[in-house]
């Protein structure tokens, strides 16, 4: 019963930041976009909004392992995706990022048009023209000092297990010349389950590992990085997985 009151009252919350933080997004874009080309401080209020959302329901204990790479050097940010709580568990991660997302998310009243305003990148599944303009946006953010956000494997699971990797995101590191950071999720799919409208309680852990680097890689050797990327972030799963266990 108090889960359930909980999670009722995170969703108000929520609902009622997201219907105010829109228009506040869209005036401070108004101000800053003539000297902010990434909109950097408009996507760093966006990822606020995520990250009140994940205060608002007690019962999710979220945790960030690692730190955050000391360069300054742009990244293909990469990691597995298990639930919608990822989202905003990210978003708690040290640095703006913008995110590529499928093109539905961006069509939703309020939401999505936040995603637009905050420079998000929409990617329409299944059309190469689509696919190309989002990474040629992509790329023109990395130019510029930028990191770019994708879960490679597509789409959520729905146990949480591994899918396999799309080349995409790894083909762009290539091709921009830009380091490759992957992270590891763990417990997420507890807290928002895929297919389920309702928050649950979990204990969910993002673990930042160390970059790849792409340093005289050519576009053949995208796949082999994406294995050995999956691998890295599998194994750290499987790592954080017998640390609750025990």
């Amino acid at each position: 019963m108090l889960v359930t009151l909980a999670a009722a009252l995170a969703y108000l919350l929520t609902f009622a930041a997201i219907f105010l933080w829109l228009p506040a997004l869209a005036l401070l874009l108004l101000v800053t976009a003539p000297f902010d080309r990434n909109r950097r401080v408009a996507g760093r209020f966006l990822r606020w909004l995520a990250v009140f959302a994940t205060y608002t329901f007690p019962y999710w204990r979220i945790r960030i392992d690692g730190r955050w790479p000391a360069d300054r050097r742009a990244y293909v940010v990469v990691s597995n995706h298990q639930s919608m709580l990822d989202i905003f568990m990210l978003s708690r991660l040290p640095r703006e990022m913008k995110w590529v997302a499928k093109e539905e998310l961006f069509r939703i009243p309020w939401v999505g048009w936040m995603f637009r305003l905050s420079g998000d990148i929409p990617l329409r599944r299944g059309e190469a023209m689509s696919g190309r303009r989002a990474m040629e946006t992509a790329r023109a953010y990395l130019g510029r000092g930028m990191h770019v956000m994708i879960f490679p494997e597509g789409t959520r699971s729905r146990d949480g297990n591994l899918l396999p990797f799309k080349p995409g995101a790894f083909k762009l590191a290539v091709e921009a010349g830009v380091p490759v950071l992957p992270i590891a999720v763990n417990g997420s799919a507890e807290g928002m389950p895929k297919g389920s409208p309702w928050v649950r309680p979990a204990r969910v852990t993002a673990r930042i590992l160390a970059p790849e680097e792409t340093a005289g890689l050519g576009e053949a050797d995208a796949g082999a990085l994406a294995d050995r990327v999956r691998e890295r972030i599998a194994a750290a799963v499987a790592e954080m997985r017998g640390a609750g266990a025990a």
